[in-house]
């Protein structure tokens, strides 16, 4: 029976540029997770899509001699070409210009309108067009020449002077929100990024500018011709969207699925995500999501990654190298989700052939090979005495471990526990000798048991490996004869000892992670 509903997202990327390693890496996280969810009972509903209002869209679409809309759709094959290369179960891709989120944007905003949370008034201050965000002036830096720019991307700001806007009374919701962060301690996560946004909040709010008058690509506010919606106040409610609100086909789903469990996005937007949504949901009297999730960033030599550092890295350059289930296990497994990661080409190098072509990839070659050997490539019947094995005392508490990690999205630990079973099945092949207990015939039921018991720790390892590294895991339950492992809906229950059939065909096959030699790689992430 399904143990209810789980909900989770990635940010809605801004389409100025296709996905890059940043990107793709929170991308990646909520996938790890989605598929874990699925496995583990729930009913999963992963929404991503893409923010494409906005006056940098606008810029960016005259600059290349095309309308908005026209860009905007020439990049949608960027973003979903590269989440089908890394295998990303997304269940609702939401573009922001499509007929079905102006209906939320309009419905939202007027139902915030007629409750009085909107005043119409002018703004003075700074504005960043790459960042879409209003500045004041005491945030704001000074480059070498002497010019004001942007905290975040450190590009000139420009002045936003007396332009009529529609406000949301954010000022408003200092208390609501304090006290909202108090009895939900984990609504931010990590810890870190609490403490920040407490901080923010403590120090005053101000109204918020939920509309634009100078330019016309946007959501139509459909009380006041003329304004459309500010981009952060069309791409949040991108959300409810994925959900199925204000969506006449979709009657019913948005009810069962509100609110998200995980909103993941990068630390840089916390302050959109933890201040000005919740604020915007307490208006509108729905149900907050449970957690926020800010994740840092990946550094090359200590250094965010970007393009104007010279990082042209993408997703696919390092997929060619390494394969996607490796570049899906690298970055969740060696980069701690919710701290910055540094990542290097040797570090890469070093993960895969350890954790992958020596460990979980070698022990399978080995066992699979030896019950070919051995056992004419079948699973063999062990002696009942088989059951008390060391193996067996690692994986019967792996589930609580597991997930137990991923509660605490640390797949970093969830990986190592799983890592520690493989390590551990290969010293008892070692210690266990099949090769010397093959020649004695005496031994058959010893020999036996350590092949049953190797392969059952495989078929367990896989499982567990299946929401990192999804076709690996796949082709080592082929392997096993064990039909599809995404057919799995309860993973306590399919990880107990001993359910391997025995006279299940094994097949070798070719090495699952073939070793990796650095000086062999023409590609540098620094």
């Amino acid at each position: 029976m399904s143990k209810g509903t789980f909900s989770i997202t990635t940010p809605i990327y801004y389409v100025n540029a296709a996905p890059h390693l940043g990107t793709a890496y929170t991308t990646v996280g909520a996938d790890t997770l989605s598929r874990y969810k699925r496995m583990d009972g729930y009913d999963v509903a992963f929404v991503t899509g893409m923010d494409e209002h906005g006056q940098k869209v606008a810029d960016t679409a005259e600059g290349k001699g095309m309308t908005p809309q026209a860009w905007c759709d020439s990049m949608e094959p960027a973003f979903r070409d590269t989440w089908d290369l890394l295998d990303i179960s997304y269940t609702d891709f939401v573009r922001t210009t499509q007929d079905r989120q102006t209906r939320t944007v309009q419905k939202f905003w007027n139902d915030l309108y007629e409750a009085g949370w909107l005043y119409k008034g002018s703004y003075e201050g700074w504005y960043c067009v790459h960042e879409e965000t209003y500045y004041a002036e005491s945030d704001l830096e000074k480059n070498e020449d002497g010019v004001y720019v942007c905290p975040d991307c450190h590009r000139p700001v420009q002045t936003a002077s007396g332009e009529e806007n529609w406000f949301f009374k954010l000022s408003e919701m200092q208390e609501p929100l304090l006290k909202f962060y108090e009895e939900h301690p984990d609504f931010i996560l990590p810890q870190t990024r609490r403490n920040e946004i407490v901080k923010f909040v403590e120090g005053g709010l101000k109204d918020l500018s939920i509309s634009r008058s100078t330019f016309d690509w946007g959501v139509p506010l459909p009380f006041d011709e003329g304004h459309v919606a500010y981009v952060w106040a069309d791409a949040l409610l991108a959300y409810p969207t994925g959900l199925g609100f204000a969506d006449p086909d979709r009657a019913g789903e948005f009810d069962s699925r509100w609110p998200f469990q995980y909103h993941f996005v990068g630390k840089d937007i916390t302050r959109f995500h933890c201040v000005i949504w919740p604020a915007m949901l307490i208006a509108a009297g729905w149900p907050l999501p449970e957690h926020v999730f800010g994740h840092g960033f990946l550094l090359t030599k200590g250094e965010k990654m970007s393009k104007s550092k010279g990082n042209g890295v993408m997703p696919k350059d390092l997929v060619k190298v390494f394969g996607v289930d490796a570049y899906r296990y690298y970055f969740m497994s060696d980069v701690q989700f919710g701290h910055d990661g540094n990542i290097s080409m040797e570090r890469m190098v070093q993960v895969y052939n350890a954790d992958l072509a020596n460990t979980w990839g070698n022990l399978c070659s080995r066992v699979f090979n030896m019950t070919g050997k051995y056992f004419e490539g079948k699973v063999p019947a062990a002696p009942a005495s088989a059951a008390e094995n060391p193996l067996r005392e690692v994986a019967d508490g792996l589930y609580e471990r597991y997930n137990a990690c991923m509660d605490q999205v640390d797949f970093t630990g969830a990986a190592a526990a799983v890592q520690e079973l493989a390590g551990l099945v290969n010293h008892y092949v070692e210690d266990s000798a099949p090769w010397n207990l093959a020649k004695d015939p005496a031994k058959a039921d010893d020999l036996a048991a350590v092949i049953y018991n190797a392969l059952e720790a495989c078929r367990i390892i896989a499982l567990f490996m299946a929401p990192f590294m999804p076709n690996t895991s796949n082709e080592v339950f082929r392997r096993l004869s064990l039909g599809d492992i995404t057919a799995v809906t309860d993973i306590q229950a399919a990880s107990a000892w001993g359910q391997l059939p025995v006279g299940n065909a094994v097949e070798k096959g070719d090495p699952l992670f073939p070793r990796l030699a650095l000086d062999e790689i023409d590609l540098n992430l620094e």
